[in-house]
């Protein structure tokens, strides 16, 4: 195992296995993360390290799963925010401290902040869109999706 002390920037051999390994195929067991650790003979304990050096280095931004909300009952949109240049950090935090929100970014465009809101129910994001604006003064447009489609983009490291 490395020293977590001193983190390598890039990933090593090992660490690119794993990326590579666990992109759409992490196992639906009990134990997955002991799983997955003896497949690639080490501890859990090493994986589990690996993946959060992983994640704090930036190699990873993300790692879990990805669930349609719908089929658990939930929504979520595309909302976008017209924000003046000088309250954009302001009503960035605002949108933000809302826990439906996810994936906020400045764009160069009209309306320049864009997220997804994610609720456990599809009148939560009529609820959420009504808070954000009374939180920050300013319409939230909703883009909801017309149609679906399935991208499945893996990236070899």
């Amino acid at each position: 195992m490395h020293d977590a002390a001193t983190p390598e920037k890039w990933p090593d051999e090992i660490d690119r296995r794993l990326i590579n390994a666990l992109q759409g195929d992490f196992p639906l067991v009990a134990e997955p993360y002991r799983q997955v650790a003896e497949a690639f003979d080490m501890s859990e304990a090493e994986l589990l390290w690996r993946l959060d050096s992983m994640l704090e280095r930036r190699v990873l931004t993300r790692f879990g799963p990805m669930f349609q909300i719908e089929r658990a009952g939930g929504a979520f949109v595309l909302a976008a925010m017209r924000v003046p240049d000088a309250e954009f950090e302001r009503v960035a935090a605002q949108v933000n401290a809302f826990p439906e929100v996810a994936h906020n970014y400045r764009r160069d465009h009209a309306l320049n902040m864009w997220f997804v809101l994610a609720t456990a129910t599809p009148q939560g994001i009529a609820e959420t869109i009504a808070a954000i604006e009374v939180a920050t003064g300013l319409p939230v447009f909703a883009f909801p999706k017309e149609r679906e489609y399935f991208v499945e983009m893996k990236l070899r490291a």
